[in-house]
């Protein structure tokens, strides 16, 4: 298994800066799971790796963090909706393993079939489980751009990843491209609830989808909302914007971020991402207008943002380069 002790010091650290440039890149409940308590040090159990953040609609919580082999890639957040003849699926977590758990999950909750499997957008921390649900034969649904955008990175995420989380944390994972593509807002039916996916315009990548329970007003955003993890940017810093705006003034009774808590308040959540991202568009503005270079930028662009993210080492200088090449030619 690789480990920290067993990566030279370089080595370590081209890892790192790799992962972190492509990383981001129905029936009665029979009991719900008990809320978690916080991360765990070992991985959870099939009864608290979910809680019930509204009637039969459950998230779980990823760590916030790099892949590692003591997490097995689970950093992000993920979650299913039981109606009254099947389930879906939101997002998979970064690993088979993750994806296993979150699998299991589901079974303490229902025996319902698992018909829908949707991936909120292609990053590895989110579709990397999708691999655990195969077996269910179940639709697989993202962004209608999303298996053009995975499949030319599958081998670079494949490979960064494996080797970030070690063989053994690694084993069973791969790349499971959508059977379902939506292009336009799309209603899925589990028996009595219904569920709405809209997908999106260039924001944090350019195969955003938005999943809404109608019953409960709950939205899964995936990445489309960070909150402690400093956001990452693959897509438009101005797309994003305006998706944040737009989406802010659509009603919910809470939504359940790409990273952070299971379940926070809308449109509240969106405005401490939305002031990281306008600080750093204001900033690469100024120093446009005044001709000064991306090195410049990458040194001073959105430091006044620092302490109030994790990782912000690991993602932010990337956020101002792809910001940068964005808005000199605005």
């Amino acid at each position: 298994m690789l480990t920290r002790d067993s990566i030279a010091p370089d080595r370590r650290s081209l890892l790192k800066g790799a992962a972190a440039l492509l990383g981001l890149l129905g029936g009665p409940s029979r009991g719900a799971p008990p809320a978690l308590a916080g991360a765990p040090k070992a991985p959870p159990t099939a009864t608290s790796f979910a809680t019930e953040i509204a009637p039969q609609v459950y998230a779980h919580h990823g760590q916030v963090a790099l892949y590692s082999p003591n997490n097995e890639g689970d950093i992000s957040n993920c979650g299913f909706i039981v109606g009254r003849d099947a389930v879906a699926v939101v997002d998979t977590g970064g690993s088979a393993r993750v994806g296993t758990r979150l699998h299991d999950a589901i079974r303490t909750v229902t025996q319902l079939p698992i018909r829908y499997v949707i991936n909120t957008h292609m990053h590895p921390d989110h579709v990397f489980g999708n691999a655990s649900f195969e077996a269910d034969q179940p639709a697989f649904v993202a962004h209608h751009k999303m298996a053009r955008g995975l499949s030319a990175r599958a081998e670079r995420y494949i490979a960064i990843n494996k080797e970030a989380l070690g063989e053994e944390a690694f084993a069973g994972t791969k790349i499971v491209l959508p059977t379902l593509p939506i292009s336009a807002p799309t209603k899925l039916d589990l028996g009595g609830r219904e569920i709405v996916l809209t997908p999106q315009k260039t924001a944090h990548t350019d195969n955003d989808l938005i999943v809404r329970d109608s019953a409960t007003g709950t939205l899964f955003l995936g990445d489309l909302v960070f909150s402690e993890h400093v956001p990452t940017l693959d897509g438009s810093i101005l797309g994003w914007l305006s998706l944040l705006d737009a989406e802010g003034k659509e009603p919910a009774q809470r939504i359940v971020p790409g990273h952070g808590p299971v379940s926070m308040p809308w449109p509240d959540a969106a405005k401490p991402i939305r002031h990281y991202l306008q600080t750093i568009a204001d900033e690469i503005r100024v120093l446009i207008k005044d001709n000064r270079s991306l090195s410049e930028a990458t040194a001073t662009v959105g430091f006044s943002e620092k302490s109030a993210w994790k990782l912000f080492a690991d993602y932010h200088a990337r956020n101002v380069s792809a910001a940068f090449a964005e808005l000199e030619w605005e």
